[in-house]
C-alpha cells in the first residue's frame, strides 16, 4: 500500500480520470465512475478528500445522481471533504451542494492548478480537524484544552503564548462561555510557573461576606465558625497562578485590599496580624465592560492598571470562522460516548445550521444543544431538527429581501476570505466573482477591517 494520502475522484469521463490521475501524482488517486463504485471506494479507502462530478450516470446531463452520491458519502463519513465539480447550472449547483454539506465547489471546465490548490487545502483542513479530535479524545486538545482552527482564535492564542513567559498580570476580556479559564490555564502551563499551582476562583459565585476569606484566608477564631486556620486562594497559588474570574464583581472595599497585595506582594489573613509574603501571578477575566466600570467609579482605576498590564480580548464563537462545526463534532463524540448513544456524527443540514447560527451563548450554548441533540436523535446522525435550530434560524432572519441578501453576502465573503487566508484572488474564485466585484463588495459592506 502507498503511503500517499488517498484522493477519490468520482468522474465518469475516462479521459478526465486519466488526466486527474496524472496531475495528482502526489496522492494515491482512486477513481470511480458511478455512485455504487464511489460508495464502495469510500467504504474501502475512507478517503479524506473526494472530487465529485455531479453529472453521473444514469443522469449524466443532470445532477440528481451526483447529489444522491454526495448525501450517501457524507452519511458514511461526515468529516470527508467533498469538492463538487459540475458544468450543469454551476452557480445554483454550487449553492445547493454547499448547503448539502459539500466542502467546496469548482465549475467545469476544470483548471487543474486551481483545483489542485483546493484539494491541497482540503487535505490540510482535514488533517487539522483529525488532530484536534485526536487531542480532544486524549484530553489535551490544543492550547490549554481549547479546540480551534480559526484565524481569529489562533491570533488570540498566539498573543497569550507571547505573554505567558513574561511575569505580568493579564486581563482576559470576553463574553461568558468563550473559554477564558481554559486560556488562563494554558497561559499558566506555558509560563515559568507551570510547576506551581493553578488556582481558579469565580468572584461572582461567592457571597460578598465570604469572598475576602476565600481570597486571603483566615486565622482560627477570626469569626464564628473559624475553628482552624485556612490558607486563602492567593496563598495557595504562591509560586503559581491565581485566576480571578469575573473580577468586575469584586466589591470596592475588597478591591482596596487586593490592590495592596498587588503593590506589596504580602497578605494578612482575616484575624491575623502577621504579613505573609506571597509570590503569585494574577490572571483575571470578566465579561463586563471594565472600562465603563472604571469610568463610572464602580471599579478602581489604580487596581485596573495593576491587573491589566496586558489585556487580551477573546472572540465570541460567532466570530470564529469554522470553529463551531469543529467543536460540534468534538461534543458529539464526547457525549455519545458518555451516554452510550449510537450517534456517530452530524448530518449536512446540522452542520449548515451550526455554521449559520450566531451562538450568543458561545461554546457553552453549543455544547448544551449538542448534548440535547445526541439524546433526541433518532438515527446515527444529529440533524438540524435535533438541534432545534431550524425554526430559530428562520425566525431570526429579517423578512426584507435586501437585508437577507446583505447578511448572506457578508457571511459568504467572510467565509471565502477565511478559506483563502485573506487572498483576494482566491476568495473571488471561490465566490465566482471578479476581483473588482469583490473589492466593490468589500467597500460596500465595509469589510476591510
Amino acid at each position: 500500500m502507498s503511503d500517499k494520502p488517498v484522493l477519490l475522484v468520482v468522474e465518469d469521463d475516462a479521459a478526465l480520470q486519466r488526466q486527474l490521475r496524472w496531475a495528482y501524482d502526489g496522492y494515491e488517486v482512486v477513481c470511480a465512475g458511478t455512485r455504487a463504485a464511489a460508495i464502495d471506494a469510500v467504504r474501502a479507502h475512507e478517503p479524506a478528500v473526494v472530487t465529485l462530478d455531479l453529472g453521473l450516470p444514469p443522469d449524466p446531463d443532470g445532477t440528481s445522481e451526483g447529489f444522491a452520491t454526495l448525501a450517501e458519502m457524507l452519511a458514511l463519513k461526515p468529516d470527508t471533504k467533498v469538492i463538487v465539480a459540475s458544468g450543469h447550472g454551476a452557480r445554483d449547483s454550487a449553492r445547493h451542494a454547499i448547503a448539502q454539506g459539500a466542502w467546496d465547489f469548482y465549475a467545469k471546465p476544470i483548471d487543474i492548478d486551481a483545483l489542485g490548490l483546493i484539494v491541497s487545502r482540503a487535505f490540510h483542513v482535514h488533517a487539522l480537524e483529525a488532530e484536534n479530535r485526536r487531542l480532544a479524545a486524549r484530553g489535551d486538545a490544543g492550547f490549554g484544552g481549547l479546540i480551534y482552527a480559526s484565524p481569529e482564535m489562533t491570533r488570540t492564542v498566539r498573543t497569550i503564548e507571547r505573554v505567558a513567559p513574561a511575569d505580568v498580570s493579564v486581563m482576559l476580556l470576553g463574553a461568558s462561555g468563550t473559554g477564558k479559564e481554559l486560556l488562563a490555564r494554558g497561559l499558566h502551563d506555558m509560563s515559568s510557573r507551570s510547576g506551581g499551582a493553578f488556582v481558579a476562583i469565580n468572584c461572582a459565585a461567592i457571597p460578598e461576606t465570604l469572598l475576602e476569606s476565600e481570597l486571603f484566608g483566615h486565622e482560627k477564631g477570626a469569626f464564628t465558625g473559624a475553628v482552624r486556620t485556612v490558607e486563602g486562594k492567593i496563598e495557595q497559588a504562591s509560586g503559581g497562578t491565581l485566576f480571578l474570574d469575573e473580577i468586575g464583581d469584586v466589591p470596592l472595599a475588597l478591591q482596596v485590599k487586593l490592590l495592596r497585595f498587588l503593590q506589596e506582594r504580602v497578605i494578612e489573613r482575616l484575624g491575623g496580624r502577621k504579613p505573609i509574603a506571597v509570590d503569585t501571578r494574577i490572571v483575571c477575566a470578566t465579561h463586563q465592560d471594565i472600562d465603563a466600570m472604571v469610568a463610572a467609579g464602580s471599579f478602581r482605576d489604580d487596581l485596573y492598571y495593576r491587573l491589566a498590564e496586558i489585556v487580551v480580548r477573546i472572540p465570541a464563537l460567532g466570530e470564529r470562522s469554522g470553529d463551531a462545526g469543529l467543536l460540534a463534532r468534538h461534543f458529539v463524540t464526547r457525549h455519545a460516548a458518555t451516554m452510550k448513544s449510537a450517534v456517530t456524527g452530524l448530518a449536512p443540514d446540522a452542520l449548515a445550521a451550526i455554521d449559520a447560527w450566531g451562538w450568543p451563548g458561545n461554546v457553552r450554548e453549543l455544547e448544551n444543544r449538542i448534548k440535547r441533540a445526541v439524546i433526541m436523535a433518532d438515527g446515527k446522525t444529529v440533524t438540524a431538527a435535533d438541534l432545534d435550530l431550524d425554526d430559530s434560524l428562520t425566525d431570526a432572519l429579517p423578512l426584507n429581501l435586501r437585508t437577507v441578501r446583505e447578511i448572506a453576502d457578508r457571511k459568504a465573503i467572510r467565509h471565502a476570505l477565511s478559506r483563502s487566508d485573506g487572498n483576494i484572488a482566491g476568495a473571488s474564485r471561490l465566490l465566482g466573482v471578479s476581483r473588482p466585484t469583490l473589492y466593490d463588495l468589500l467597500k460596500t459592506y465595509d469589510l476591510h477591517g
